[in-house]
């Protein structure tokens, strides 16, 4: 096999484990945290609101913008080891 084509594999098997584990995460914590634990999380507050319930309605939203930002710099460095980033000398194409 080429060994560019070993290095896309092994970057595309990266890139979607990576994927999958951050899903993995926004779905324990919106549905999870907000709808499976809420009765156990219902025990314990945040800001005068039920655990539970403040997951269902705000927590999950700010868990997903985190993982997007996580997403970003994982990414980044994802690139940047299988050589796939942009060379900041050269001027962008818009």
């Amino acid at each position: 096999m080429k060994p560019h084509l070993e290095k896309s594999r092994k970057y595309w098997r990266a890139n979607l484990r990576m994927v999958g584990l951050l899903l993995l995460i926004w779905f324990l914590v919106s549905y999870g945290a907000g709808i499976l634990f809420r009765q156990w999380l219902d025990q314990f507050s945040l800001g005068g609101f039920k655990l539970g319930f403040w997951f269902a309605q705000q927590g999950s939203i700010y868990v997903f913008v985190l993982l997007i930002f996580i997403y970003v710099f994982w990414m980044n460095r994802l690139d940047h080891k299988y050589g796939y980033d942009e060379d900041p000398k050269e001027p962008q194409n818009l």
